[in-house]
């Protein structure tokens, strides 16, 4: 009898832990939504995540409300536009951190794991309410000295590390993994191989030639104001794109960066397979701002354009496979409340953020039809800004220089028009300022200033 016992509360407990799955999630530095296979880039092999793709909801409008690495991933971290959170470097403040996702995960009994880029401090203390295993990877350089004295690079180091803290779970308790690439991120400092690439894509896209951008005219760059043509997008261009030559090869190696992420993802799933982990977890891929690549005669993120604000996003559920894509607007901030909803937890009062979760199962939702876009540093070679992003209208407000966008996706869906002083759009003009003023306000102070 107390054998029995023993055994149906072991089977008691193992079915709990089977209704809260795993999570697994992915997270690509300065990769653009269309730099996939899935989302119709003409050369970049990326099977795995395709894979994922064609099994789980592809988001076709995803996007970031701050177009930078290290706000973008405290927004993440955090449910909250910058303009809350007010997060410009080092650490994130306290109360914060205690609503966090992984902190409401941990919570929930998961066994938690980071592995990566942070771009944000976290104290000895914070590490351990909110994770088990925590190992920070960076770049500069992106291949790193094993103890073997080979090189290996840090998109394969990462996924190493979720590889061996996957293969030492078990069923009787969720886990939950991230993995924060620097990838396909420019290592800046160097400027003739700007794209290190890992080993497993050396083979890939060989004496192809790269499609050039679709807004390679140099008249687009000649047509946007002169604080835009003299800010860091610029200086980059130049370091990276702006010769035949210098495309070519960067092109080349910055796809190879992103099919070795594509392949270092295979590795980590077949893992899941392999433990028997797959079909009871949640896999989810997303970027922390679009990129340039040369659009625009533009290199970098940052501004109010839809290169720099959509990303890529996957969410796969190995318990319902299957292909589907949305149209809703999702958004980074979203992505904390969704993983806290498949975990059970409710998200919390404190984010600006809401669960995806209901949209992938097909729920019928109230949902969003804009957002607020926004960006703050201190680098003075960044325009600094804030607007509203609708589903037809985009509205930018550039205070310190007294300049203001209006873009009409309907008519123009390149954004190469400003009809901000176009007597015909008078009235959308002050609909979209008030709607910047009711969406922004309630957060807190503006970091912008005005002239």
């Amino acid at each position: 009898m107390k054998y029995l016992f023993l055994i149906l509360s072991l089977m008691t407990f193992a079915v709990t832990a089977a209704d809260k799955p795993n999570i697994v999630f992915f997270l690509i530095d300065d990769q653009r939504n269309d730099f996939l296979g899935c989302t119709g880039h003409p050369v970049v092999k990326t099977p795995n995540i395709d894979k994922l793709a064609e099994n789980g909801t592809l988001f076709e409008n995803a996007f970031v409300t701050t177009a930078t690495c290290w706000v973008s991933r405290a927004s993440i971290l955090t449910g909250m536009y910058m303009r809350k959170h007010r997060f410009t470097g080092g650490m994130i403040q306290p109360k914060f951190i205690t609503t966090s996702y992984p902190m409401g995960l941990k919570k929930a009994g998961y066994q938690m794991a980071y592995f990566g880029k942070t771009h944000f401090r976290l104290d000895k203390k914070q590490q351990k309410m909110m994770f088990d295993k925590f190992i920070q990877v960076g770049r500069n350089p992106f291949h790193k000295k094993m103890r073997d004295g080979s090189l290996k690079h840090e998109t394969d180091i990462i996924a190493d590390h979720a590889i061996n803290f996957i293969k030492d779970q078990s069923v009787e308790k969720p886990f939950f993994v991230s993995l924060n690439f620097n990838a396909t991120h420019a290592e800046d400092g160097d400027k003739k191989d700007h794209f290190p690439y890992p080993e497993s894509a050396a083979h890939l896209y060989t004496g192809m030639t790269m499609p050039l951008p679709k807004l390679h005219d140099r008249k687009i760059f000649e047509s946007q104001p002169d604080f835009m043509q003299n800010s860091m997008h610029a200086d980059r261009y130049k370091w990276r794109w702006d010769t035949p030559e210098k495309y070519q090869h960067n092109m080349r190696n910055y796809l190879r960066m992103a099919s070795g992420i594509d392949f270092a993802l295979g590795r980590v799933v077949e893992t899941l397979k392999d433990k028997s982990f797959l079909d009871n977890t949640i896999i989810v891929y997303s970027a922390d701002n679009g990129y340039y690549a040369g659009d625009r005669g533009f290199a970098g993120k940052w501004t109010h354009y839809e290169q720099s604000l959509r990303v890529p996003l996957i969410i796969f559920d190995g318990r319902n496979k299957k292909g589907q894509k949305t149209t809703q607007m999702a958004l980074n901030i979203d992505l904390g409340a969704t993983m806290l909803d498949y975990a059970g937890v409710p998200t919390p009062k404190e984010y600006n953020g809401k669960s995806l979760k209901p949209i992938i199962e097909g729920e019928a939702v109230d949902w969003r039809n804009d957002f607020m876009g926004e960006f703050f540093s201190k680098h003075t070679s960044i325009p600094k800004w804030e607007g509203i992003r609708g589903e037809r209208y985009v509205y930018a407000s550039y205070p310190e220089e007294g300049y203001e966008f209006l873009h009409d996706l309907q008519k123009d869906p390149n954004q190469l028009q400003n009809f901000a002083k176009n007597p015909e759009y008078k009235e959308i003009l002050k609909k979209m300022r008030k709607r910047l003023r009711e969406t922004a306000d309630p957060l807190g102070k503006t970091f912008i200033t005005k002239k």
